[in-house]
């Protein structure tokens, strides 16, 4: 009687186990396969760094549902697979060798062997790289492109201009350009249906890789004149802002309040913020730009400390392309409320087109304008003196003799005009 208990027993041991092997098996018995061809298998050496700390990483499976062994080395992380051939080939060809394939991806530190990786990716469009080997072995004008992006990169440039760049250099490729061939170049630029400022942008991001890989070429002509910028309101402004989430309304209030590009409001660290002074350090300019410190009013200091630290150490989302698309949902939703389409003009740029002319309708002085934006050079300020738009064509106007009667005029917003016989000139719009 027992006996028979211990017989039954184990036969419902061996059916649980068939049935929880069965429930692990792989489509049209692959597992069978796999478990009756692959467990003798010798360990590779790795062919990377010639190590033996080679172990088992899962399986890969041709088209045929034929199983193939794959390792990882643990020494340097390469993953390889022996090269079987498939049973509907002639089964007389030899193995190949051992080849490697790299799973990194770039979203790791330790995925990026070197920054030239990088470059490929920005130069590819790619999200994960191949092995390195292939790396070294692009060709054509993909392997053009990413010589390009590299040099761009050991430049100095912004991830964001290698990417704009090699892109539009890639749609002259697709439209069948030679990039090392000037005429043929031109060529496609003339005969493709490019609007005027898709061309232009063309002819800028082609003068680059000329330049880079020292080719002579005078650069075509185009006749692409610049839009003047939209100046919004700033009750429109306030609107935007009171329509946002409060960290996004926070954004835009520091946009409004200090002139500054979103990249360089992304970026501000809480370190950047003087409370007591209620001043605000831009210690990340963008495009060449010089950092500056910028005061600002009561509000926005009060709406950054309202703001919680989940980006610490910085203070918003570093990635500004997260309030680009939140302004986009958020003015067509008041432009719909409102029926005003102005509000789908306003960008995150706009705020600072905004504050650049108001400030220089305010003091009429250049170069605190210049200093607010952080330009080098004031060409790149004067295209707010033409958009600045007076309420008021009136001044008053005063004169002082001295330091002591200067300096009051001064602290209620006059503006020095000239001097004559001995006496300072002030002005101040009305």
């Amino acid at each position: 009687m027992a006996r028979a208990e211990v017989e039954g027993k184990a036969a419902a041991d061996v059916g649980a186990s068939e049935r929880i092997l069965g429930s692990k098996r792989l489509n049209d018995g692959v597992l069978d396969h796999v478990q009756r061809q692959l467990p003798d298998q010798p360990f590779p050496i790795c062919p990377e760094c010639g190590s033996e700390k080679v172990v088992r990483a899962g399986f890969r499976y041709r088209a045929d549902k034929t199983a193939v062994q794959r390792w990882l080395c643990k020494n340097c992380g390469t993953r390889l697979s022996e090269r079987s051939p498939c049973p509907l080939e002639d089964s007389n060809l030899p193995s190949g060798p051992l080849k490697t394939n790299s799973d990194w991806s770039l979203n790791t530190p330790s995925s990026v062997p070197s920054k030239r990786q990088v470059c490929v990716a920005l130069a590819r469009g790619a999200k994960n790289l191949d092995s390195t080997a292939e790396i070294k072995t692009v060709a054509g004008e993909e392997g053009n492109l990413v010589d390009f992006a590299w040099r761009l990169k050991k430049r100095g440039l912004q991830d964001s201009t290698i990417a704009l760049r090699t892109y539009l250099l890639n749609q002259l490729v697709n439209k069948g350009a030679n990039l090392h061939d000037t005429d043929s170049v031109e060529t496609v630029l003339a005969t493709e249906n490019f609007t005027v400022s898709k061309k232009a942008q063309l002819v800028a991001a082609y003068r680059s890789f000329t330049k880079v890989f020292k080719i002579p070429w005078e650069p075509i002509k185009t006749h692409y004149q610049a839009k003047q910028p939209h100046v919004p309101l700033e009750s429109e402004l306030d609107q935007l802002i009171a329509a946002s989430g409060k960290r996004t309304a926070t954004f835009l209030q520091c946009l409004k309040d200090t002139g500054a590009r979103a990249g360089e409001v992304s970026k501000l660290t809480w370190a950047d913020i003087d409370e007591a002074k209620r001043i605000v350090r831009i210690n990340c300019p963008e495009k060449g730009s010089n950092s500056r410190t910028i005061k600002v009013h009561e509000k926005t200091i009060a709406m950054l400390k309202a703001v919680s630290r989940k980006y610490d150490p910085y203070i918003f989302n570093p990635n500004p392309r997260v309030y680009k698309d939140a302004i986009r949902t958020v003015r067509r939703k008041v432009a719909q409320i409102m029926q005003d389409p102005r509000f789908k003009l306003i960008h995150l740029h706009s705020f600072r087109h905004w504050k650049a002319t108001t400030e220089y309708a305010k003091t009429l002085n250049l170069p605190h304008v210049m200093d607010l934006l952080g330009h080098k050079s004031i060409k790149n300020t004067q295209i707010y003196m033409h958009l600045a738009n007076f309420e008021s064509n009136e001044f008053h106007s005063a004169v002082a003799k001295s330091v002591e009667e200067a300096r009051p005029l001064i602290e209620a917003g006059f503006s020095f005009v000239c001097d004559m016989d001995g006496t300072k000139l002030f002005s101040k719009r009305k």
